[in-house]
């Protein structure tokens, strides 16, 4: 019979390489869960700056179809503010009011172009409620006119400007996160704005 002897070269995984591997993956899954928020959180922001252009070309489409009221020097407002659902303050008084503009509403005559107007931004489907539906409570929209002198068209600049959460990438961006929370004023970084040149 043959006696069987004992490898004793062999030898398994110590305590310490164990403890090694675990570190090493550990840091690795922690490096995953970083980008996967990173990754949630560009995509919460592509979608809202999508948004706003989205509906900034809403009104630009609306200001094309009324080109009585937008694209007239004199007539065109000036400077309108949107805050929240509807307009806060305008050059046009005519622009505060809701006004409604169906059929059932302006009746077979149908609606003045600044009551249209009215109508497209405050209306019960208009643009500012589905703006603040869209990007939330702190949207806020300006629309600025310029009247030149006649031959050169009426040109205006709408911008929307909004506030978004989004993860810190580095140290830099958290330190200035966290000064503008204890400042309670939200930081450069998390009021994003978007704006579209419009010749009525």
């Amino acid at each position: 019979m043959r006696s069987l002897r004992r490898n004793t070269t062999v030898r398994g995984f110590s305590l310490i390489e164990v403890l090694v591997a675990l570190v090493v993956v550990s840091v690795g899954l922690l490096g995953i869960a970083k980008m996967q928020a990173i990754a949630y959180s560009s995509t919460g922001v592509a979608s809202k700056r999508s948004l706003a252009a989205i509906e900034a070309a809403s009104l630009a489409s609306a200001m094309h179809a009324n080109r009585a009221y937008w694209s007239v020097s004199g007539v065109t407002p000036v400077s309108t503010t949107i805050t929240g659902a509807a307009v806060s303050a305008s050059t046009d008084p005519a622009l505060l009011a809701v006004t409604d503009c169906t059929l059932a509403g302006a009746g077979p005559s149908g609606c003045s172009p600044s009551a249209l107007a009215a109508y497209d931004l405050n209306g019960v489907n208009g643009w500012a409620p589905t703006l603040k539906q869209l990007l939330g409570t702190s949207d806020q929209a300006t629309i600025i006119c310029a009247t030149p002198v006649a031959p050169l068209p009426v040109t205006c600049t709408v911008t929307i400007s909004w506030s978004e959460n989004q993860v810190a990438l580095n140290t830099q961006e958290a330190a200035a996160a966290n000064a503008a929370l204890a400042a309670n004023t939200p930081a450069a970084l998390q009021l994003p704005s978007y704006t579209l040149y419009i010749e009525p």
